[in-house]
């Protein structure tokens, strides 16, 4: 589904590659490898997201060319953080990837009474926070554990997430939690909001 809205598979798994891990730099041999795809795609992927300015191309000695060759060189791309959407790009693939195709939403709504599932940090274009997923219920812990590692591994980054039980997140509330309020400043994006209206962020 993904690819009609990037425009092609191939392009939507560079996309994740590069916006994921925005310091590495690829050569187009090893992103065949990485993504598993025939070389002509991806370099005719490769040209369309230089031109549009998302990924730039840079030179790098060939080690492989040993002394037979000195001083060439060849090409490689990495992700252009300096793009004017670049966060924002970042956040809708990863969202669209979440809720269209891996419906991470639905697999957290089946493992309990879930009362209010938001995703925030990294699913809002935001790294390095506290909290990506935040949900009020009660959920069958083990399982909510093993779907986050594995939801992480196919995401390619390590999820936090808090749960707390509807009487912990009221209390919590009421005494202006520091954590809490945090969760009700953040911005997020609501899937499920099942808490009585008095007691809503």
């Amino acid at each position: 589904m993904l690819e009609h809205l990037f425009g092609s598979r191939t392009r939507v798994k560079l996309l994740h590659l590069f916006l994921q891990h925005p310091d590495e730099p690829y050569f187009v041999r090893e992103l065949t490898r990485r993504i598993d795809t025939q070389i002509n795609a991806v370099r005719r992927e490769i040209q369309n997201l230089v031109e549009v300015g998302l990924i730039v191309e840079g030179e790098a000695p060939d080690e492989e060319a040993g002394e037979k060759r000195p001083g060439l060189k060849r090409k490689y791309y990495i992700a252009n953080k300096h793009f004017p959407l670049f966060h924002e790009v970042r956040a809708l693939l990863l969202k669209a990837h979440v809720f269209l195709e891996r419906r991470l939403d639905q697999d957290i709504a089946k493992l309990g009474d879930v009362r209010y599932l938001a995703f925030l940090g990294a699913f809002m274009g935001l790294r390095n926070q506290p909290v990506d997923v935040f949900i009020v219920g009660s959920v069958d812990e083990a399982k909510l554990s093993k779907l986050m590692e594995e939801a992480g591994k196919e995401l390619d980054f390590e999820i936090n997430y808090s749960c707390l039980s509807l009487q912990d997140y009221k209390y919590r509330k009421e005494i202006a939690d520091r954590f809490v309020s945090s969760m009700l400043m953040a911005p997020k994006q609501v899937v499920i909001n099942k808490i009585d209206e008095k007691d809503t962020f």
